[in-house]
């Protein structure tokens, strides 16, 4: 089956998989905890594969019995989940014995997957990028002060993969490349060096990264961007590809009307097991790694949550014509959406765009601030 018919029927059947514990993106570690336990031992392989500083379990699922060695992480990030999320409803596609029985048996003797779930679950649990020494594991890849950082590498070490996802989310203020379209889904094959040479590693990540856009453009056509891939050598991504391993970062971004990224989680359960059955088949071979390069870099801080068109501002005795840019400042926070920019945003795009024009504001209206304006409009 063509990649592309695969992710067709995985898309089109996606509630049979759904793992509808989990409805929203604020994961804690009992959540997955609490999935480990539904876990069938005959199908996965489930191993503690250390502590965290505060003493929670990091799981390592394994499954299949091929010769190429798949990895895959989540939640490295503790406030990234997308992927986590995704990863669930993974277990419950390969635990459901009536459906995609050849596209699992191509998988599982072609390939073995090693799956933890959520590499930061103290981050998690408080919702917040760091672990609880305040260190970014993903930048945590070469002095490794961190239990979690030190795991990873000795089980990629260890296992000698082939292949690395590594899945990740990034701020919804991301467009695809120069356009008022939101980076729904970055991808990126990061550099081992800061030349960004090209080895056999990366042009297979490449090859494999140029299927998955394919794929994508069915889905959220001219909101898949590339991430950039500048070289950082304390980064996990880098120092993985640099061990030879053909490695995907996947950065999940915004989608609108989607604010707890449950759509966007469907596309990176689509991306990913399609993109796992590429592998299997060796179809990603057929693919020309240089159209990697055609696909455009995301572009930080383009979008706003809302933008409110030509307001009339009266604000000091002076009466002038803006644009109001709203950015919502904490994802933890729900009445953090304060006000971000203030003038001519015609070069700037939101997920929600109100024409203010012939409307007067007279109340305070000042970057940071939530003015009452906005407050009356009641859309936070």
């Amino acid at each position: 089956m063509e990649t592309n018919n695969f992710a067709n029927k995985l898309f089109n059947n996606y509630t049979i998989y759904n793992e509808e514990s989990i409805t929203q993106k604020r994961i804690k570690h009992y959540n997955i905890k609490e999935l480990i336990k539904k876990r069938s031992d005959d199908i996965f392989e489930i191993n503690t594969l250390g502590l965290s500083i505060e003493d929670r379990e990091i799981y390592l699922l394994k499954i299949g019995t091929g010769k190429t060695k798949i990895i895959l992480w989540s939640q490295m990030h503790g406030n990234e989940s997308t992927g986590t999320m995704a990863l669930a409803d993974m277990f419950n596609f390969f635990e459901d014995e009536n459906s995609f029985l050849s596209e699992k048996k191509d998988i599982l003797t072609n390939c073995t997957l090693y799956i933890i779930p959520m590499l930061n679950p103290d981050g998690a649990e408080v919702f917040k990028r760091r672990n609880a020494l305040d260190i970014d594991i993903n930048r945590d890849a070469a002095n490794f002060v961190t239990p979690e950082a030190k795991m990873l590498i000795e089980l990629i070490k260890e296992i000698e993969p082939e292949f690395a996802y590594n899945l990740h989310d990034q701020e919804i203020f991301y467009s695809a490349g120069n356009t008022n379209f939101p980076a729904t889904i970055s991808l990126l094959t990061p550099a081992y060096n800061f030349e960004r040479d090209i080895d056999k590693s990366r042009i297979k990540s490449m090859q494999l990264i140029v299927s998955t856009h394919k794929m994508l453009q069915q889905y959220i056509p001219k909101q898949v961007a590339k991430y950039y891939d500048d070289y950082m050598p304390n980064a996990f991504g880098d120092n993985v590809q640099k061990l030879g391993v053909a490695t995907l970062l996947i950065e999940s971004g915004g989608y609108k009307d989607d604010p707890e990224k449950q759509y966007v989680r469907k596309l990176n359960f689509v991306l990913i097991l399609s993109g796992i059955h590429t592998i299997a088949n060796k179809l990603y071979v057929e693919e020309d790694y240089r159209a990697y390069d055609k696909i455009p870099f995301n572009k930080k801080n383009k979008l706003f949550n809302i933008i409110f068109r030509n307001a009339t501002i009266i604000n000091n005795g002076k009466e002038y014509t803006a644009d109001i840019g709203i950015r919502q400042k904490s994802e933890l926070h729900k009445d953090s959406m304060l006000i971000d920019d203030i003038g001519d945003l015609s070069q700037y795009a939101a997920y929600e765009e109100i024409d203010y024009s012939g409307k007067e504001i007279t109340t305070r209206v000042k970057i940071g601030e939530k003015s009452k304006f906005f407050i009356d409009n009641d859309l936070d």
